[in-house]
């Protein structure tokens, strides 16, 4: 029998990104967000939700960019850091080791180290309570070729992303392959 539970974000996982800005010195900014995804396949777009209180919110606002940087699991540390502290008062990059890239494609810089990038321009924000949503048109995708698979896409086993459990408030790697999406559900018909 199922408890309920209520109104609560425990949608599971979430995803960990790394998201990059500009302030409007052009001081290069980043912060950890757990809440994003995908939300259209044409054009191709991702979104993420931040709170009007953080320095990205006000910086994705100002430069009309942002980038997602997907962490690997050895980044968990860094990853977990770049989203307690404020970008207002601290140099995130310098302060977590990482190193900051500017993108040659959107207004906002990336993680050196972490092996996927997504550069996004804002393509329309949704006031939703005490977030914002972000859609961001991506524009270009960078992955590290080690992370490629034989199709020339990047590969989850080898990237080895962290994801976020809503309610306990812990990180977990990704788990091995089940089967292939749209090919394993035919066998039951």
């Amino acid at each position: 029998m199922k408890k309920s539970l209520g109104a609560k974000t425990l949608a599971y996982p979430a995803p960990v990104w790394v998201v990059g800005s500009y302030d409007k010195d052009g001081k290069a900014n980043i912060m950890t967000a757990a809440w994003g995804g995908v939300c259209c396949s044409e054009p191709p777009c991702i979104y993420v939700s931040l709170r009007e209180a953080t320095a990205t919110y006000g910086n994705i606002m100002a430069r009309k960019a942002f980038t997602v940087s997907i962490p690997p699991v050895e980044f968990a540390k860094q990853a977990d850091f770049t989203g307690m502290v404020s970008g207002r008062t601290l140099d995130k990059f310098a302060a977590a080791g990482l190193t900051a890239v500017k993108s040659d494609i959107v207004d906002a810089p990336y993680v050196k180290e972490f092996p996927v990038v997504i550069e996004c321009a804002v393509l329309q924000t949704v006031k939703l309570g005490l977030h914002t949503q972000f859609i961001g048109r991506i524009k270009d995708v960078k992955t590290e070729e080690s992370c490629l698979n034989a199709d020339g896409l990047p590969a989850m086993d080898k990237i080895r992303p962290l994801v976020f459990d809503t309610g306990a408030r812990r990180y977990f790697s990704v788990g091995e392959p089940v089967g292939a999406a749209f090919a394993i559900g035919k066998e039951i018909a």
